[in-house]
């Protein structure tokens, strides 16, 4: 596939639309792309990322297609593989090209792809490299989500490439399609970029600074109306949350799951909107995407072995990974003969800078004291949500 993006600017990724796990961790429901962009100045042309190595043919084609006969400059913005793993590949078919990288990229690239030191040449913050009537300028935006990543700004066609940063894991023909953007950035966003909260709202200042009409990422869709995707990025980045409260539970023998399940009508009829997952059959993705915006996270998990069901440890791993930033934190728990599960929970949240409100914990299935702990744990919340400031 090809699409003009400007005059002698094209897009020439891939479709990956029958991958469903990345990293082996993230569930991909709409498969993914790998953008890539061809840039053709008057005397020199470059190569904006190289996509994953699985759909290199993709990417073959497309240069084949457009009859590119020479690439003087691959652009790798990032070294993560799904964007640096054809650069080999492009290596050998144009063997004239030189890797366009920074200098914390080059030896990341060095070390995983054994690129060799004469193939690179390294630029520095703000630095520009002339193509022929198209100019291509440098900036670095770490930790969006790896520390090398850099984004390349065509200065004269006001385009930013900025590979990971305002990405989305989607295998959508329909590239420029920003009518359906918001769920696949809000979930890519939510899996890949909110443990860097505080850099992307650096890095988002920096991109403010540039006169953009085209924000083309290395995945998904590509914005021709860039503050859809900045404002949305503005929101997920914010100290802000809702009068919201995630509760997502596992249950051995419903002992949990009729805690849960008290607890989510409790809240409810105090006024606040509850996210309810059973954690067996739950898309970790769409669990992430309420964590950019709940007030409050339940977690409800058995006790096992003196400890905490390992699926809830799980998810309590991953939550505390993602920093997200939820105010308050509490747990439902029963056992049989033992319990930790409480102390365990606050241990594995390490990352968490909020209150962990009173768990309540019972002693097998739950008995009317425990239902009215539950309502004290409800109430809690509702007195917590309105000390704070909430959308």
């Amino acid at each position: 596939m090809i699409e003009k993006i400007k005059d002698d600017v094209f897009y020439v990724g891939a479709l990956h639309s029958d991958r469903r796990l990345f990293d082996e961790l993230i569930p991909l429901p709409d498969g993914t792309s790998y953008n890539a962009y061809i840039v053709k100045g008057r005397e020199k042309t470059a190569l904006i990322d190289a996509v994953d190595p699985a759909t290199i043919n993709q990417l073959s084609s497309n240069l084949k297609k457009l009859n590119i006969k020479k690439i003087d400059y691959i652009i790798a913005n990032h070294a993560e593989q799904d964007h640096s793993g054809g650069i080999l590949y492009v290596l050998k078919e144009y063997p004239e090209a030189k890797v366009v990288t920074n200098e914390k990229c080059k030896s990341m690239l060095q070390d995983l792809l054994s690129i060799p030191e004469e193939k690179f040449i390294t630029i520095k913050e703000s630095e520009k490299l002339e193509l022929g009537g198209k100019t291509l300028q440098f900036f670095m935006i770490p930790w969006v989500h790896w520390p090398e990543t850099m984004a390349t700004y065509l200065i004269e066609d006001k385009t930013l490439f900025p590979c990971d940063f305002f990405g989305s894991h989607t295998a959508t023909t329909s590239i420029f399609d920003s009518e359906h953007f918001y769920l696949p950035a809000k979930r890519y966003y939510a899996e890949i970029m909110s443990p860097f909260r505080s850099n992307v709202r650096n890095n988002l200042e920096k991109v403010k600074k540039l006169d953009i009409e085209i924000i083309a990422p290395s995945h998904g869709i590509i914005y021709k109306n860039p503050e859809l995707i900045i404002n949305a990025y503005n929101d997920w980045a914010s100290d802000n949350v809702k009068n919201e409260v995630i509760i997502a539970f596992v249950s051995m023998h419903d002992s949990t799951k009729a805690m849960a399940e008290y607890l989510r009508e409790a809240i409810v009829e105090r006024g606040i909107d509850v996210h309810y997952f059973n954690l067996t059959v739950t898309d970790i993705g769409e669990l992430a995407m309420t964590l950019l915006d709940a007030a409050t996270v339940v977690l409800g998990a058995p006790t096992v072995l003196a400890g905490i069901h390992p699926v809830g440890a799980y998810v309590a791993y991953l939550a505390n990974a993602l920093r997200p930033k939820t105010k308050f934190v509490s747990l439902i728990t029963s056992y049989g003969w033992g319990e930790k599960a409480s102390e365990i929970v606050k241990n594995i949240f390490t990352n968490f800078k909020g209150e962990f409100l009173t768990p309540v914990i019972s002693k097998g299935y739950p008995k009317e004291i425990n239902f009215r702990e539950l309502d004290r744990l409800a109430d809690d919340i509702l007195n917590k949500h309105k000390e704070i400031k909430l959308l």
